[in-house]
């Protein structure tokens, strides 16, 4: 499942090396034994393996990076995850560059779908994201987010 607008689909490369090198360290059979932690891979894509207990929508954050995109994919657990196009937002924090994050108020009306299991995301710099959100009943989650550079 590809979510987009067709500006964005033909902008971007998701089938690029970069984009090949993620999806490979995501096909390792030993995910779920990583450590927290960083982990640097090829052309500058790092993973990021994440463990935490999913929160209330009203404790999440809206956020986007201007130099990567972002793959986030579900080791274990499930979580919510909200979407909503960058320019319809109001900044609430404004750009960090050390950190590559914005971080927004929340919209109105926003997208949803839930991350199981095995399941991934690819998000764009265009595209706000609210991870971490409880499914149901809070749970455990294991992530690995990548850290895909844009250019």
């Amino acid at each position: 499942m590809l979510i987009s607008s067709l500006v964005l689909a033909e902008h971007y490369d998701y089938l690029a090396e970069k984009f090949r090198i993620s999806y490979a360290f995501l096909s390792r059979p030993d995910l779920a034994d990583l450590p927290v932690g960083s982990i640097k891979l090829e052309q500058g894509v790092t993973a990021s393996v994440q463990e935490y207990t999913t929160i209330p929508s009203h404790e999440g954050k809206y956020e986007t990076h201007d130099r990567y995109f972002d793959i986030h994919y579900m080791v274990t657990g499930r979580e919510v995850f909200d979407l909503a196009p960058r320019d319809a937002l109001e900044e609430k924090i404004p750009y960090n560059a050390e950190r590559d994050i914005t971080i927004y108020h929340g919209p109105n009306m926003a997208s949803q779908i839930i991350l199981s299991q095995g399941e991934l995301i690819v998000l764009s710099p265009e595209e706000a994201h609210m991870p971490k959100i409880i499914a149901g009943e809070p749970c455990t989650v294991k992530k690995i987010v990548l850290k895909v550079p844009v250019y």
